[in-house]
């Protein structure tokens, strides 16, 4: 699509609009040849006045088409009409719920019958059954675009992986499974075995010979004439009195009829001149015990074992292009296996690749490839079992993993295998120390830790603060994990040296002991003693101060600091609802002769303030003190009434919230959220209810709660 040469064409213009009202949008089209290809140019109008600039211009070849703004000047590949017809056509922004086929052709309209016919004559080979929803063309075209393309682009896949299974080499199965069998397998075999009192049968799955013989010395003179075998013992091993082979011994009662072991392991194959095929092979020993019907049960006939082996995936690695992995799957329809360059197996679930060995010949086949020279051989040799299609994908992309492998960081290597890159300074970082972001001369230190990481970090910290600290510093920092930001603020007041020193002597051990409790109570001593100075700077301390730096005991004094902190906050709660809910202070006197009341023992008031309300909660450890219910006494949609003895008037007893309006209590709860003597309070609030909505509280206890109920029946 000649873009630039279509912007350049003038517009058609619309020299007169449709009177008819429904009518909102009106195309015009055009032919030209651009560049020796035939366009079909559409341009869409607003139905308003005698416009000069379309809406949008669509261009279209049998091949290809695209949408233009000129409001914006942009191209879209946007289709002229969306999948869900209601929303209308291309130069449509928003939809319109409800809008029928009729609706869509009244309101989208051509300029003239020529128009028409431009559009049939140029998808001369589309039919439409209705000619009268003319943008079909388009998006009956727009339709065999992309199925061309997609036609090619599945094309093109096929003959690549076509083109890679040609070029893989054969799988060497038998090198495999004897690999297998030797290292994963150790050349295991099955004794299954069924005991009859003194005897006992014994099926070998490595000669399939079933034998019975006399596993217990016997008294009797004939005895000494039977057979003899060694007695055969659940998971224990023995050997076949047939073959001599040694196996497992297994009851033939505990044991199904088929059972078999599962391992994967990883081969490496040179692939074309210097890309390379990394291979994931499933092999598994299965065990089979064949029985048959006898006088006493099912009897053992017959023992076998079978080695198989199949390749899952392929991963191909070729220079400067993308790594391509390729499935095995099988087709359960027609029972044919196939390759497939998708992960996904349809309803069932995806192909894992998880870890395993790596045969030893991979390393040879792979000289001249693309990662003869990946480190895989080293790590192998450390961990044993790695996913090696993960390991060889990640050194593609981030070569240094080589240098990293061969220097024994392993630790760091494993980080980036599971694409935890954080740990990475500068991703394009030739050298070791640029791009782990460290000092070159502590290398070797990285070195004798094998790249584990808590050093890591502690160099990574040392190089961002500028330092330059002993490697028993950077050792001991790294036992403790001390974090930069604590470190950064410590180290203002205090050398690094005094910082360890000082953590030590907190914590009654050294460092590098490798002791794990040592390790622990180091590192509780160090989190102890850092929170303590932020909560002493923050509180206000200079720091200078060496009686603030060092206290004797410093679980004390973090604690008293922690304490100071709490109090500290707690004032900045109870200025913040005196200036949230300043209502509750200005209506407390009117409150007040509304609900208060007293008697020989107890007096009940409305709350003063928020605060007296927050610290009502924190005295009887409630939740009165929240937002909820100063924002609801704030609006008198209920109000909060303290009750206590009249002898102790300072001390919260009972905190009730009842509704000012109805009289209706709400609910009452004493310390913890107990109700303390609670028949006697129980009928105490009623009775205070009743003669609050009789308006008798003034008058004490002079009328019975039986009056103050008469006089409540003739107000209701």
């Amino acid at each position: 699509m000649k873009k630039k040469e279509i912007e350049k064409l003038p517009f058609l213009g619309l020299p007169k609009k449709s009177r008819k009202k429904e009518v909102r949008y009106i195309g015009r089209t055009c032919w030209k040849n651009i560049k020796g290809e035939r366009h079909i140019i559409l341009e869409v109008y607003k139905n308003e006045k005698q416009e000069e600039e379309p809406v949008v211009r669509y261009a279209a070849t049998k091949k290809d088409w695209a949408v233009f703004f000129p409001e914006s000047e942009s191209w879209r590949n946007q289709k002229i009409v969306s999948n869900d017809w209601y929303e209308g056509l291309c130069w449509e922004q928003t939809g319109e719920s409800g809008v029928t086929y009729a609706d869509r052709e009244k309101r989208n309209i051509l300029y003239e019958p020529e128009d028409l016919n431009r559009i049939k004559h140029f998808f001369s080979k589309t039919k439409l059954w209705n000619q009268t929803e003319w943008w079909d063309y388009f998006g009956k075209n727009e339709n065999s675009i992309k199925r061309e393309r997609e036609n090619k682009k599945q094309e093109r896949r096929s003959n690549r992986l076509k083109e890679r299974e040609q070029l893989t080499p054969e799988l060497p199965t038998e090198r495999i499974l004897q690999y297998a069998d030797k290292v994963l397998f150790h050349e295991q075999h099955m004794l299954y075995y069924k005991k009859h009192g003194v005897r006992a049968t014994v099926a070998c799955s490595k000669c399939g010979g079933v034998s019975e013989g006399r596993w217990k010395e016997g008294e009797s003179y004939m005895s000494q004439f039977e057979r003899h075998i060694e007695e055969p013992r659940d998971k224990c091993y023995g050997h076949c009195s047939l073959c001599g082979a040694l196996g497992k011994y297994r009851p033939q009662g505990r044991m199904n009829s088929q059972w078999d072991r599962k391992h994967y392991i990883f081969l490496g194959d040179k692939y074309g001149d210097t890309g390379a095929v990394i291979r994931y092979i499933e092999v598994s020993k299965g065990y089979y015990l064949q029985e048959i019907p006898g006088e006493k049960g099912l009897e053992m006939f017959n023992s076998s074992e079978e080695l198989t082996g199949v390749e899952i995936a392929r991963a191909y690695y070729i220079s400067g292009k993308k790594v391509q992995v390729d499935y095995h799957k099988h087709n359960t329809y027609t029972g044919n296996d196939f390759w497939d360059d998708t992960r996904n197996l349809g309803t069932m679930k995806n192909v894992q690749i998880e870890s395993g060995p790596v045969m030893n010949e991979t390393f040879e086949n792979l000289q001249g490839t693309v990662l003869q020279y990946s480190g895989l051989k080293e790590y192998t040799q450390k961990k044993g079992s790695v996913n090696a299609i993960e390991y060889m994908t990640r050194y593609m992309e981030t070569p240094q993993i080589e240098m990293m492998v061969k220097l024994k960081l392993f630790d760091i290597v494993e980080q980036l295998l599971r694409c935890r890159y954080g740990i990475v300074a500068n991703i394009d970082g030739k050298r070791i120390d640029d791009f782990l972001g460290i000092q070159k001369e502590h290398i070797k230190l990285l070195m004798d830790h094998e790249g584990d990481i808590t050093v890591l970090n502690t160099l990574q910290m040392e190089k961002r603060m500028g330092a330059h600290w002993k490697e028993k510093q950077i050792e001991a920092l790294a036992e403790i994990k001390a974090e930069y930001g604590n470190v950064q603020e410590t180290l203002q007041h205090m050398t690094i040296q005094k910082l360890l020193n000082r953590i030590q002597k907190y914590a009654g051990c050294e460092y590098g002991t490798n002791c794990t409790q040592a390790t622990m109570r180091l590192q509780h001593a160090a989190t102890t003693y850092f929170d303590y100075l932020g909560l002493r700077e923050s509180l206000g301390y200079q720091l200078e101060n060496t009686v603030y730096q060092m206290p004797r005991e410093l679980e004390v004094a973090h604690a008293r600091m922690v304490q100071e902190s709490n109090e500290k906050e707690q004032d900045k709660r109870l200025e913040d609802v005196e200036r949230r809910f300043p209502d509750i202070r200005k209506k407390y006197r009117s409150l007040r002769n509304k609900f208060f009341y007293e008697d020989a023992v107890f007096q009940i008031r409305p709350a003063k303030s928020a605060t007296e309300i927050v610290q009502e909660g924190r005295m009887l450890h409630h939740c009165v003190g929240g937002d909820n219910y100063l924002e609801k006494h704030n609006r008198q949609e209920s109000i909060i009434l303290l009750l206590r003895f009249k002898e102790d008037i300072e001390i919260p007893y009972i905190t009730v919230e009842m509704n000012p309006h109805t009289y209706k209590v709400k609910q009452w709860y004493g310390a913890h959220d107990k109700k303390p003597d609670e028949e006697n309070m129980k009928r105490w609030i009623e009775n205070y209810r009743v003669r609050a909505m009789c308006g008798q509280l003034g008058e004490g206890l002079e009328k019975t709660e039986e009056q103050c109920m008469q006089q409540l029946m003739a107000y209701a």
